[in-house]
């Protein structure tokens, strides 16, 4: 299974050094989501990771950037979806990904990406109040009629209350990988929380 985490909206000053660390132990990419923050700003924060793993990092925003510092690709929120794909895409190389909320979307809609966010799973831990919204024992079959044909496009990733309890979960339901938001950065440590799913995938899939 694969692991993302992405980044909370807003820029903490620690944020870019903590990103660095996660990628250097060993996380595969990092989604930046940063609604708020203008160009220069999420630029600076691009800078500020050891260019070595900027083909690690995928931009909810400010997709210009994504080709400017050879990033790994773009994520289309719902409102940037009805703009189309960046201008950039298709054959470019880089990745397009985006997020659903229910199994019609992705029908819908998944073979437009490379990969796809189906929330919520579980219930959140970065939006309290904000509860699972799929009955779980419908999704394996789904899943696993979209990976057996011939080409799986797009992987199908769990987010929404991951953490390291649920993953065998995760892993029995067919999703290709999760991504994580809160089960990392609401930690105190979040790169030993990160080593902790790591090890729990690990787990899951031996």
């Amino acid at each position: 299974m694969q692991l993302f985490v992405i980044t909370p909206p807003s820029i903490a000053a620690a944020e870019p050094r903590v990103a660095g660390a996660l990628l250097a132990a060993g996380l595969a990419t990092l989604h930046l989501r940063k609604p708020g923050a203008p160009a220069q700003e999420l630029a600076a924060y691009i800078e500020a990771i050891p260019q070595a793993f900027h083909s690690q990092l995928v931009l909810h925003s400010h997709h210009e950037l994504v080709p400017r510092y050879g990033l790994r690709g773009a994520h289309l929120t719902a409102g940037r979806r009805a703009a189309g794909p960046p201008p950039w895409r298709p054959g470019s190389g880089f990745t397009l990904s985006t997020s659903f909320h229910s199994l019609a979307e992705v029908a819908r809609h998944r073979r437009r990406y490379d990969y796809v966010f189906l929330s919520p799973v579980f219930a959140s831990f970065s939006k309290p109040g904000y509860g699972a919204a799929f009955d779980l024992d419908t999704l394996p079959g789904a899943l696993a009629r979209w990976a057996a044909r011939r080409s799986y496009r797009p992987q199908v990733m769990a987010l929404g209350g991951v953490e390291a309890t649920n993953l065998s979960a995760v892993r029995d339901m067919g999703f290709a990988g999760v991504a994580v938001l809160g089960a990392v950065w609401q930690d105190s440590d979040p790169v030993a929380a990160f080593r902790i799913l790591q090890s729990a995938i690990g787990q899951a899939i031996a």
